[in-house]
C-alpha cells in the first residue's frame, strides 16, 4: 500500500505550481474500528467535517485511511515514508488531508521525516498546534493553525492559521486570502497572508 495519495485538490494544485504534490491521510475524528481519537482537539469543526461525509465515506477509502493510520505506529513508519518520498520525487506533501497529529510520539516521526528531507517541503492544518509549542519547526515545515477547536484561544492573529467561512464574499471582507481552491495558497512559499480562509463544502 502506498503511503500518499492525491485528490481532485490537490492534483489540480500540483499541476497549477508545477510541482509533485502529494498528501497523507488518515481516518477524521477517530478511527472507524478502535475508535481513538485521531483528531484530539476537535472541537465544533467535527460537525461540518468535509472528510467525515461524501467520498470519505466510502467503505474502501475509511479503509485505506484506517491502514495508513496503523501504518504510522508502526516502527518502520518514518524509513518506509523517506522511501517513498524519494521514490514518487515529491516536492511537497500536505500531512493529513484528514486527521490530526494525535501524539507526540506520531509528531516526532513526521518532524524525522522532515529532518532527513530537507529538501522537500512540508504543511498541514492542523488544531493540535499546542503539540507543537514545545519543538523548533524545520524550515521546510509550515503549520496552519486552525479553527475550530478546543486551543483556539491560543491562536494569536499573527499566527499563520486558518477559519472557515459561509461565502467567499465574507472571507474577502474578513481579510484573509482565499485557498479554497488553491491548496498550496495556504502556505508560507505561495503566500505570504497569514491569514487563510476555506469555504465551507
Amino acid at each position: 500500500m502506498q503511503l500518499l495519495t492525491q485528490n481532485s485538490k490537490i492534483k489540480e494544485t500540483g499541476t497549477k505550481h508545477g510541482v509533485r504534490l502529494f498528501n497523507f491521510t488518515i481516518p477524521a475524528f477517530q478511527d472507524p474500528e478502535s475508535g481513538k481519537r485521531t483528531c484530539p482537539f476537535a472541537g465544533s469543526c467535527a460537525k461540518i467535517c468535509y472528510a467525515r461525509k461524501g467520498f470519505y465515506a466510502f467503505g474502501n477509502v475509511k479503509s485505506a485511511h484506517a491502514k495508513r493510520y496503523y501504518a504510522t505506529k508502526s516502527e518502520d513508519f518514518t524509513d518506509r515514508m523517506i522511501a517513498e518520498i524519494k521514490k514518487r520525487k515529491v516536492d511537497i506533501v500536505r500531512i493529513h488531508d484528514a486527521g490530526d497529529y494525535y501524539s507526540r510520539s506520531y509528531r516526532d516521526k513526521w518532524l524525522q521525516v522532515m529532518q532527513e528531507l530537507p529538501d522537500v517541503r512540508f504543511y498541514s492544518y492542523t488544531k493540535s498546534h499546542t503539540l507543537f509549542d514545545e519543538v523548533t519547526l524545520p524550515s521546510n515545515f509550515d503549520l496552519i493553525k486552525s479553527e475550530g477547536g478546543t486551543m483556539d484561544n491560543l491562536i494569536k492573529p499573527t499566527d499563520r492559521h486558518s477559519r472557515i467561512f459561509d461565502t467567499s464574499q465574507s472571507l474577502q471582507d474578513a481579510g484573509y486570502h482565499d485557498a479554497s481552491h488553491d491548496d498550496l495558497a495556504a502556505t508560507k512559499w505561495f503566500n505570504s497572508n497569514p491569514k487563510i480562509g476555506l469555504i465551507i463544502h
